[in-house]
């Protein structure tokens, strides 16, 4: 075979990164005391890269060649001689393939050792692809021994190259750097000696035999500075695992939770308090460092008890493990300490950190210098690097109020993020934070307090960073976002110290006229408003929209108010917030249908809101003003409700501020219960001057949702407001479905006219158009109740109301009486009005549709013609009587039905 042939047979499917040297020139990415090692030219149709193994002293078979008779080797070494006379024509795929076993023994096994050094990791991928392999970063100088091994080994075959290798080996004391298990540069000198299947069997030797005796001290890197000092010993470089790339979430340990609290409660009612049989027991279902360390946490978070009454000196600490296991309770060094036993009977590296915490006695703001440290808590090593857990917190809370412990799982300390842990726990020694950067001690002292909800909840502080807010004339604000749809309130109290010495959910909302809490586009801004000069602790609470448990306790800040702004009270807020209910999206209000969160100005007294809806709601409103009593509010507002929105009319009848809210429910759906949507903030600066809304109003004004289901369409007048300068309007609409109609008119009591309200009132429909038509009394505001029924004798349901507004001095007349009679397609022509003047002659035209005769009976009986329009029309004189009727009937000798009736205006003698 030729040695063309034999080299294409030997080629490794990768290349080297190192091999591209031009002849006779140095590499300059080799290490300084690399020597040359120069071949015969050999020309090869592609590329090949060998990856060697340096041994020193070795005790594998392969071993015997040392780097100094390497140094020797002939640098003219004809390698296309050899390669002919030892390699048969079978050798291509057979060697191949003991490369390939040989690698992945040599990875398999290198990866057990103590070199620290990854050879499946950084070799399996160059294996997948023809990416050149650079190994400088695996070796490195050894820091105790000041020796160089390889930098790169790199062979490249092309015509007219030479055969390169990079390592210096001549420094005494080196020791195997093993990068792809075995060097193939001493496999090719042991196959041009020996025959195919002696070499063969020679190199799966070999390679086994370095696998086990060699230690590679390169790959051994140097601790960081103070890492014996603060026992970070262990912690591979590299980037920083987070929590979320542990573990998806606590599902992920259902198995594990479930064993560790099952067997925690049988090793207890067994009285079993030694340490190492309650470690063995609670991690035996834990099949990795991770799940054995989650078994030990949760027993310790469901099993010890903060001992209160220790801490606050009325007993004696309990500290020890087998004193805190027998008790059932310890303070947080009792936690710290127990875990760290626990740990260490089980095999994992765990360490105790003391430092500062933001818990029990805590004041905001407070210096920590030259303070004892006041907490205890656990760091652990996972896969080589540290992770930071609190069992102390997160087996529950002290409330201090009660001086008990509160015991409730907080699942967050558990393997917490350093940026997130040290939000609230400063440890002593600043190395123990994990953090890149490191933050000082009065950042954390200045820093706002925020509780694991804050996280769990996906909250981002906005403004401010730190917790002391300070008022300029007389506000401050503070804002938060966040990664989902969240509920919020707050309470704002005289500076009281709260921090976990209270309840950690919201009961009642405590001086909310103090602040305007708004909500828009999942960022949430509280304008902090403090009544009095004086300190204010504020509290703010969240949860998940649509979640039906109490809000939850975020995050605390501090209000200093040198001077109080001067302004009206603001109304009590029982809902939260203002604008847009979270949650409103769900009750079907549209976004961006509304108006934004800030105060509504009140322009005149009076203000028109629009909010729109993504489906048919049923709405209700209330309207609060401190200074008003509720049943005169009631007369301030008027609702109307379409199927796509809704638009409130409010009266604001005094100066100040106002809290509008608004309920819905499905509108068809009347078993719901009405739900708050929206809270808006009205700001009076002018009284109304205009008279309040006629009482009785009903929930649905002007044309909407109810007018259009029942068939009733093409109003005139489209809103719930209708003004007439001349005391007279009328409203038409179609009515598809013949429903029987009525009508009301009414308005405030103790405005009683003379002639009774429904005289001022006339109604007339044709096929399918109705006409209402009124004579107003008087100036004044009144209420147009328009009802149906669909069948004679069924109730008249109602179907919407107008409120009219009139500004005419002079009393409109009224209407005629009307009758069964007066019916469908009739109309009355002359006269409109339904008082008429004594003694005068008045000419009377009406159209009654199948009418054989009509007559107007008066002083006398006067039969009315018919004329070429069809239209019913006579003389009749008004002297001598009190009353003219209008009767009609369909049959020629048939009886007459009274349909109008006209009163004849008496005089005052």
């Amino acid at each position: 075979m030729s040695a063309d042939v034999a080299i294409q047979k030997f080629s490794f499917p990768f290349t080297c990164i190192a091999g591209h040297a031009p002849p006779g020139e140095q590499s300059q990415r080799a290490c300084p005391q690399v020597k040359k090692l120069e071949a015969s030219t050999v020309g090869v149709l592609r590329p090949i890269a060998i990856v060697g193994t340096l041994v020193m002293n070795g005790t594998g078979a392969g071993s015997k060649m040392d780097l100094k008779t390497d140094s020797k080797i002939d640098s003219k070494m004809e390698l296309k001689t050899d390669l002919e006379t030892e390699v048969k024509s079978d050798l291509k795929m057979d060697f191949k393939m003991d490369l390939k076993t040989d690698l992945k023994t040599d990875l398999q096994t290198n990866s057990k050792t103590d070199s620290k050094m990854d050879l499946k990791t950084d070799l399996m991928p160059d294996l997948k692809t023809t990416v050149k392999l650079d190994l400088k970063t695996d070796l490195k100088k050894d820091s105790k021994t000041g020796l160089k091994t390889v930098s790169k080994i790199g062979l490249k075959a092309t015509p007219g190259a030479r055969l390169q290798l990079g390592p210096s080996a001549s420094a005494p004391g080196v020791q195997s750097a093993v990068l792809s298990g075995r060097g193939v540069f001493e496999r090719l000198a042991a196959e041009s000696e020996d025959t195919r299947p002696a070499a063969k069997r020679q190199l799966s030797s070999e390679s086994a035999a370095r696998t086990v005796a060699v230690v590679k001290k390169s790959a051994v890197r140097k601790e960081p500075e103070g890492a014996a000092k603060t026992g970070l010993r262990g912690a591979a470089p590299g980037k920083r695992r987070r929590r979320k790339d542990l573990f998806s979430g606590s599902q992920a340990f259902s198995r594990v939770d479930a064993h560790a609290i099952r067997a925690g409660a049988e090793l207890k009612q067994k009285c079993v308090y030694e340490v190492k049989t309650i470690a063995q027991n609670v991690t035996q279902e834990a099949r990795t460092e991770l799940e054995r360390l989650r078994a030990i946490w949760v027993w310790l978070c469901h099993n010890i008890e903060y001992d209160v009454s220790g801490y606050l000196g009325q007993s004696e600490k309990l500290s020890s493990p087998e004193e805190v296991i027998a008790a059932g309770k310890g303070v947080c060094c009792g936690y710290s300490s127990l875990c760290l036993e626990m740990c260490r009977e089980v095999g994992l590296q765990c360490q105790e950190v003391p430092g500062h915490s933001k818990g029990i006695g805590h004041r905001p703001g407070q210096s920590l210098r030259d303070v004892r440290s006041d907490h205890m808590w656990n760091a652990v090593l996972l896969g080589g690097q540290w992770f930071l857990m609190d069992a102390c917190w997160g087996a529950g809370r002290v409330d201090m109020e009660h001086k008990s412990f509160v015991k409730k799982f907080d699942d967050f300390y558990f393997l917490t993020d350093p940026e997130d842990f040290v939000e609230s726990h400063y440890p002593d020694k600043e190395e123990w934070q994990l953090l890149d950067q490191h933050i000082s001690r009065e950042e954390f002292e200045m820093r706002v307090f925020k509780t694991s909800t804050f996280f769990s909840l996906g909250l981002k502080l906005i403004q401010p960073q730190h917790f002391y807010m300070l008022t300029d004339d007389g506000e401050v604000n503070l804002s938060i976002s966040s990664s989902r749809s969240v509920t919020y309130t707050y309470d704002i109290t005289p500076r009281h110290d709260f921090l976990h010495g209270g309840a950690a959910e919201q009961k009642e909302t405590s001086g909310s006229s103090w602040g305007l809490l708004t909500i828009s586009h999942r960022t949430m801004r509280l304008q902090i408003l403090p009544p009095t000069q004086g300190t204010y602790d504020v509290r703010v609470y969240a949860r998940p929209e649509l979640a039906s448990t109490p809000l939850s306790w975020v995050c605390s800040f501090t209000v200093e108010c040198p001077a109080p702004r001067a302004m009206e009270e603001i109304p009590e807020n029982p809902f939260l917030s203002w604008g847009l209910q979270a949650g409103s999206e769900a009750l079907g209000m549209a976004p961006g249908g509304s108006p934004g969160t800030q105060v509504l100005e009140v322009e005149e007294g009076e203000l028109e809101l629009t909010m729109k809806t993504s489906r048919s709601l049923m709405a209700l409103c209330e309207l609060v003003h401190p200074g008003l009593e509720p049943a005169l509010t009631k007369r301030c507002l008027t609702t109307q409700i379409r199927p796509d929105g809704l638009t409130v009319h409010a009266l604001c009848p005094s100066r100040g501020f106002y809290r509008l809210s608004v309920f819905v429910r499905d509108y068809d759906k009347p078993e719901d219960r009405f739900q708050n949507a929206a809270n808006f903030l009205l700001h009076c600066k002018v009284a109304a001057q205009v008279e309040l809304f006629p009482p009785g109003l009903g929930s649905e004004c002007g044309p909407g949702t109810r007018t259009l289901k029942a068939g009733l369409s093409k109003f005139s007048h489209t809103g719930a407001l209708v003004s007439t300068q001349q005391g007279k309007c009328n409203v038409t609409f179609h009515n598809q479905h013949d429903l029987e109609l009525h009508t009301v008119l009414g308005r405030a009591e103790g405005q009683a006219p003379a002639v009774r309200l429904e005289r001022h009132l006339f109604f007339a429909f044709t096929d399918s158009k109705v006409t209402v038509s009124t004579s107003l009394p008087g100036p004044g505001v009144y209420r147009l109740g328009l009802y149906a029924r669909n069948a004679p004798g069924a109730n008249f349901n109602p179907m919407c109301d107008f409120v009219l507004r009139s500004s005419c001095e002079q009393p409109g007349p009224p209407f005629p009486s009307t009758y069964t009679a007066w019916g469908k397609g009739c109309v009355l022509f002359e006269p409109r009005v339904g008082l008429l003047e004594p003694a005068a002659w008045v000419r009377f035209r009406v159209r009654v549709p199948g009418a054989k005769k009509v007559s107007a009976i008066g002083e006398e009986r006067v039969e009315l013609k018919m004329n070429k329009s069809r239209v019913w029309e006579g003389d009749v004189f008004t002297g001598g009587v009190r009353q003219v009727q209008l009767a009609a009937s369909s049959e020629d000798d048939g009886a007459m039905a009274v349909m109008l009736a006209f009163d004849i205006r008496q005089s005052e003698e």
